[in-house]
């Protein structure tokens, strides 16, 4: 598992810088609070972005670090912070007291809440876990998919396959 996580975090980067030469997004972003930070929130991030208390953009690929993490668009990568919302998508793996997704979720979402209003594809751990639909598996002592799970509630672990 630790293989992996440094596998995700270096290809995060990796792609990340790359796709900074292509693209209008910026490499890195530093923030108080917003709208205190380098970059505007409409801008996209592609590498490193570090929220001192929030931090708020369009897009982020790469490292998303801090205590209040805000993204409106689509988060790729690795997302580490107490409080995560992301409203576009996610890929990668997203590690936080309280993580909240809309959209499409691939990877692991891993924290004492997870809550997800679309579908998610591949792993929730945490102590509540929710799923507006599933192809994957839930371990928590609170477990809810709400459409096309195995059960629509069940403790310690539910599954959609």
């Amino acid at each position: 598992m630790k293989k992996f996580i440094l596998f995700v975090i270096a290809l995060t980067i990796v792609l990340g810088f790359y796709k900074t030469s292509f693209a209008q997004e910026r490499p890195i972003q530093l923030a108080l609070f917003n709208p205190v930070q380098i970059f505007p929130e409409n801008e996209s991030i592609a590498g490193l972005r570090i929220s001192i208390l929030y931090g708020k953009n369009r897009n982020v690929t790469g490292v998303d670090w801090g205590f209040v993490n805000s993204t409106t668009g689509k988060q790729v990568g690795l997302q580490y912070g107490f409080v995560n919302l992301v409203d576009g998508g996610f890929l990668g793996l997203e590690a936080g007291f309280v993580n909240i997704t809309d959209s499409q979720f691939e990877g692991l979402q891993w924290g004492f809440v997870n809550y997800h209003k679309g579908k998610v594809s591949g792993l929730q751990l945490g102590f509540i876990n929710y799923a507006g639909s599933m192809k994957g598996l839930q371990i928590g002592l609170v477990n809810i998919i709400n459409k096309g799970g195995m059960f629509p509630f069940f403790p310690i672990v539910n599954w959609s396959f």
